[in-house]
């Protein structure tokens, strides 16, 4: 059983997309993203499959939550930095957990 210490481990945070690029070289459909998090953290970068559920241009500008502080991850040739948080579909196919109000704050921590 998990105890909040192991949740207040996880540094979650509230990034906005602003940049999108295919990602071909990935065995499963999935882009490459490129997420601000605001002051103190940075723009970082994630791959996540969402080809499914999402055009590029959908993603540009959407606000996503990220985890923040796990070690980077070798993807293919690309360097994953943060991990974009999603649950699966009826597919499991991944689609986004976002925050539902627009004033949420960019570099904002899950709490």
């Amino acid at each position: 059983m998990a105890i909040y210490d192991n949740f207040a481990a996880l540094d979650v945070r509230v990034g906005v997309i602003i940049a999108v690029d295919d990602f071909p070289e990935a065995r499963k459909p999935a882009y490459k993203l490129t997420i601000d998090f605001g002051e103190g953290i940075g723009i970082k970068k994630s791959s996540a499959q969402l080809v499914k559920h999402y055009t590029k241009e959908m993603l540009m500008g959407k606000k996503v939550l990220g985890v923040v502080n796990f070690p980077p991850r070798q993807i293919g040739p690309f360097v994953s930095e943060v991990l974009t948080l999603g649950v699966p579909d009826a597919d499991h196919e991944c689609v986004l957990i976002v925050p539902d109000k627009d004033d949420a704050m960019v570099g904002g921590k899950l709490y």
